[in-house]
């Protein structure tokens, strides 16, 4: 299976810069992959595709200010880290800028009350620092330091409105470096709509890292590896998504995040059971879903891990086209941009 098989050009113009002024207001595209017919929606209506019994399942990750920026000890170089993942209570893995500047030894202070040591190197080019700092909690003093980690075709530095709009409004459990993007279009009053239909909405947790945006880097793509991202889900939410299957409900996952963590969690019967820890997933054609029944996303990058994934539930062929008729519509593209409905 060939990477340039999945690969479409996107105009410039097309990528999404800012998010519009109501996330619900975005354009909603929604797709049959049975039929392949499309719709052209406004978010909002989405409220209209589900029914009593349905589950709309959540990832309810919150993304820290996790770009940070200091000086190494001695020389005073200006240096830029991004935290990828916590491994102990004070340890990190993290992304460093200038890479070739920062090695095992070297210290690095980012504010008066807030330094690292590098003790480790990582196998994808990154580094293991320990942290110190003054103050009951890390990522109080990291929010207040850092920036959000904006994604670099986002041609801008974060501002303060990224604080809130780079953020879902069930955010909760902190430690992404990404927003779960499908979720930005949700409103806490959309949300009620759909409860009030029924629809019981679930959560669980994935840690978007690298893991979901890492770049394909051979051509077979069955030889890429993700990376891990941690990801939980609970009794409570296991029981809900396997009372919606066994009544014949369907599952809505919003993201492809949640995707990922449903199918980890899928057992035989195609049930999901309570599970956390890492999760590599890797989904691409062809693939038999066990759990998720329609899936709400936006509209990704070419040859990227997600549009493999989409491809896998819809169809490379006519995942192509639909983008293609998207490009054409004028569709808004990527973290910012609008969504798709693929039922």
């Amino acid at each position: 299976m060939k990477l340039s098989d999945f690969k479409y050009d996107v105009p410039e113009k097309l990528i999404a810069q800012y998010p519009v002024e109501k996330r619900d207001e975005s354009r909603l595209m929604v797709v049959n992959k049975k039929t392949r017919e499309l719709q052209h929606k406004i978010f909002k209506d989405i409220v209209d595709v589900f029914n009593e019994g349905d589950s709309l399942v959540v990832n309810e990750t919150k993304v820290f200010a996790a770009r940070v920026f200091g000086v190494k000890e001695k020389t005073d170089a200006k240096v830029e880290l991004l935290l990828l993942r916590q491994l102990e209570k004070n340890m990190w893995e993290v992304l460093v800028k200038p890479a070739r500047k920062v090695r095992v030894g070297n210290r690095v202070q980012i504010t008066e009350e807030l330094g690292c040591d590098v003790i480790d190197n990582t196998t994808s080019g990154g580094r293991v620092v320990r942290f110190d700092y003054n103050g009951d909690d890390f990522f109080d003093i990291i929010n207040r330091v850092g920036k959000s980690p904006l994604p670099p075709y986002i041609k801008r530095e974060a501002e303060e409105i990224d604080r809130e709009k780079y953020q879902t409004v069930y955010a909760k459990n902190i430690g992404a470096i990404a927003a779960p993007t499908a979720g930005l279009h949700f409103t806490e009053e959309l949300l009620d709509k759909i409860r009030a239909k029924g629809v019981k909405v679930v959560p669980v947790t994935l840690h978007v890292g690298l893991g979901t945006f890492r770049p394909i880097q051979v051509e077979d793509v069955t030889r890429h590896q993700m990376d891990s991202e941690y990801y939980e889900i609970e009794e409570d939410a296991v029981n809900q998504i396997n009372e919606t299957k066994l009544n014949g409900g369907k599952v809505f996952a919003v993201g492809t995040t949640v995707v990922r963590v449903l199918e980890t969690a899928a057992n035989a019967e195609n049930l999901v059971k309570r599970r956390s820890g890492w999760t590599d997933k890797f989904i691409y054609p062809p693939y038999k879903f066990k759990i998720i029944d329609s899936l709400i996303t936006n509209f990704h990058l070419s040859g990227s891990t997600l549009f493999l994934l989409i491809s896998a539930l819809a169809g490379k062929d006519f995942m192509l086209e639909v983008y293609q008729k998207a490009i054409k519509e004028k569709y808004r593209f990527y973290s910012y941009g609008d969504a798709m409905l693929i039922e």
